[in-house]
């Protein structure tokens, strides 16, 4: 398909040499190569949230011949695998009359629903790219999650969405080949389909002395992550949000390529260049939620010079298509109304943006092309397809092995979970460890091992925040993977899990090793495995919990100040400062000691020391190790006290993961964002609300 004329080409064409009182414009023609790039403006479509990207995959053949050919691709996108190109089966959607309501809750008044999506038609054929374009706020994702099958429990849908001609769901999960050369074989296919060949062999995460990859190998890559599924139909909100023009380019020809091999391509865009404008096979245009035009995209320009806005020569198709529907022109046309460029009036659009929009939108339902758009969908939903079907799921044992292993890897190379709590534990160690050396083991000492201790155990915890930012990325993989059904709650936790105890470990005995012989503790080896055992579960107890917290926030700032109040609270409850008995038992000892990891871990560590010792008082008096510790710590002399805070730090390791799982589960970050826009709501005059919009 050759695309639009840009700006640079046009600057040296015939009607340049016109008079510069004339407005010029053009219409789909043949014509010259384009050389001229423009950048996206960033945006943010705060009504509706993003899919981002999903797949839909089938293991039924589909033949070609029961829908109508796709439009022609370039030659150059014949080669899109290495040795030859792979062909899929594509799949045919249909969505008619489709609209989508958001309910939102009134104080006092029941519910309100706002039309997000009104009565849009369409369809998206095998083998080519699909675009659903308009301003922020017009309802462009909605319809992408309404024709994926994923809208959010607040959102209803009338109207008919049919795969292949057939009322069924979207099959998504996630897919393993048998043998390990096919599955080989399928990742190079889908770095070669996303031209990744040249960072075939580089870190996508980085590590503290490599740099991560750009951002536009990072979409292709998040694409191609999506390709080894090999997907029959591909939905993206957004492909090329915050990225500059040459990696827009790249990437939408990487997706024309994709498209070529027969997969259906369905996106949304805000804004493009006139080169990736030109890739483009199909348009829906919105706004507010109204369909202004659906077609060819040649028919699109043709379409707004009916309607009497037609583009001009020196303006990019959908900068012009925009600046026509966007009402947020008004307000600059409105500030700007004094001010004249050298070509004459402000915008070459006179008329008030929604008398445009109510034009554009009645040309189009009296035009040809609404006409065949309804023609050819009958058609579709008459001629009935194959039945998608799931190419199956690996199983949980093969997928928490794979979670488990990529975990590890990234553990490895992000420098904020693993190597910086490294150097701070070990500076931690030898800091403590020298400040409180030579104690000795004389009934004096005992004060300043207790000491030690608390002070040990209080900033290992609290020194283990710095983690945070790796356990939100992790959650965010999570988020994105479990919401395309690649992934589930428990499978996450276990590979996490289990990902996470030999770097726990490896930081808990080593510095163990440092703090336990620098401070002086007894020198037996079962008394030392249980002080490596009680830090180590102290760790996977309070690992657990700064899940929970960055779950809820996925805020580095809030889940740091939130981890260091809770730290800090537990540190008062600990039983050093005062004695647990001497807490006051409203909220201070109950519950908040007994949730403190402080306490048990201190606990059990002083009755590892002195339960069983003796020191001597004068010449033939001694008195027992846990009446001296009694002056500044509260411990039990029983034997077995020391395994039943052991056991204690274990349930908190399981039960935090099990108030995790409960969480995800329940997708509590959901109903908190529901929960705060019906506040929202509540508290906004509903005058001010539909002015918004």
């Amino acid at each position: 398909m050759d695309p639009y004329r840009s700006s640079s080409s046009s600057a040296s064409s015939p009607a340049a040499a016109l008079a510069m009182g004339r407005r010029h414009y053009y219409l789909p023609a043949r014509p010259a190569r384009p050389i001229s790039f423009e950048d996206s403006p960033d945006w943010a479509d705060d009504d509706v949230d993003s899919i981002h990207l999903a797949t839909a995959s089938a293991s039924a053949s589909l033949p070609t011949t029961a829908y109508p050919s796709p439009s022609p691709t370039p030659s150059s996108s014949s080669a899109a695998c290495r040795g030859g190109e792979r062909k899929v089966a594509g799949a045919t959607l249909v969505w008619k009359e489709l609209s989508v309501s958001l309910t939102r809750s009134r104080s006092g008044s029941g519910s309100a629903d706002r039309r997000v999506v009104k009565s849009s038609t369409g369809y998206a054929l095998p083998g080519t790219l699909t675009v659903i374009m308009g301003p922020a706020r017009s309802g462009k994702s909605t319809l992408l999650r309404a024709i994926a099958g994923r809208l959010r429990p607040a959102e209803r849908m009338y109207g008919q969405v049919l795969l292949n001609a057939t009322n069924t769901r979207l099959p998504y999960g996630s897919y393993l080949p048998g043998l390990f050369s096919s599955k080989t074989s399928i990742v190079e296919d889908a770095i070669a389909a996303m031209s990744l060949a040249d960072y075939a062999d580089n870190l996508i995460g980085g590590h503290c002395f490599i740099n991560s990859l750009p951002a536009g190998e990072r979409r292709r890559l998040s694409i191609a992550r999506e390709l080894v599924m090999r997907p029959h139909v591909l939905f993206i909100d957004e492909p090329l949000y915050h990225l500059d023009s040459v990696s827009a380019l790249l990437l939408m020809v990487t997706l024309k390529k994709l498209a070529s091999t027969g997969c259906t391509v369905i996106f949304t865009m805000y804004q493009s260049s006139t080169e990736v404008f030109g890739l483009f096979d199909r348009i829906c245009l919105l706004s507010n939620g109204n369909t202004l035009f659906f077609g060819e995209t040649l028919s699109c320009l043709q379409h707004f010079s009916n309607a009497g806005f037609p583009c001009p020569i020196m303006q990019s198709p959908s900068d012009h298509f925009l600046r026509a529907i966007n009402t947020d022109f008004d307000r600059i046309i409105a500030m700007c109304k004094n001010l004249q460029d050298d070509q004459g009036d402000f915008s070459s659009v006179s008329m008030d943006t929604a008398v445009a929009i109510r034009t554009l939108e009645a040309t189009y339902k009296s035009s040809a092309d609404s006409v065949a758009v309804e023609s050819l969908v009958a058609k579709l939903m008459e001629k009935e397809g194959p039945h998608l079907k799931s190419k199956g799921r690996a199983s949980n044992t093969t997928r928490i092995g794979v979670l488990t292993w990529r975990s590890l890897v990234i553990m490895s190379r992000n420098r904020k979970y693993f190597w910086s709590r490294f150097a701070l534990y070990m500076l931690l160690a030898l800091s403590v460890g020298t400040i409180f050396n030579n104690a000795g083991h004389s009934l004096s000492s005992v004060m300043v091992r207790v000491s030690a201790i608390f002070v040990y155990v209080s900033f290992v915890i609290l020194l283990s925040v710095s983690g945070v930012p790796a356990h939100i990325d992790e959650i965010k993989i999570y988020s994105h993977e479990e919401a395309n059904q690649h992934s589930s709650t428990m499978v996450f936790l276990l590979g996490h899990f289990l990902s996470s105890i030999p770097f726990l470990f490896l930081v808990t005995i080593s510095s163990s090793l440092v703090f336990y012989f620098l401070i002086g503790l007894r020198n037996e080896f079962n008394l030392f495995m249980y002080f490596v055992a009680t830090m180590f579960m102290c760790l996977l107890a309070n690992e657990a919990l700064m899940m929970i917290v960055a779950y809820i926030w996925l805020d580095t700032y809030k889940c740091t100040l939130t981890l260091i109040c809770l730290y800090v609270i537990m540190m008062l409850v600990g039983g050093y400062f005062r004695i647990r008995g001497g807490l006051p038992c409203t909220v201070w000892k109950y519950p908040l000691s007994y949730v403190s990891f402080h306490v048990y871990a201190v606990e059990g560590l002083l009755e590892n020391e002195y339960v069983g010792t003796s020191f001597a008082v004068g010449a033939i008096r001694t008195i027992p190790g846990v009446q001296a510790v009694g002056g500044s710590y509260d411990i039990s002399s029983s034997a077995n006290a020391k395994w039943v805070n052991l056991l204690v730090l274990f349930v908190m390791a399981v039960g935090y993961r099990v108030v995790l799982y409960v969480l995800l589960r329940l997708n509590v970050r959901k109903h908190m964002r529901l929960l705060g826009s019906w506040c929202r709501w509540s508290w906004t005059p509903q005058s001010d609300y539909y002015s918004s919009n």
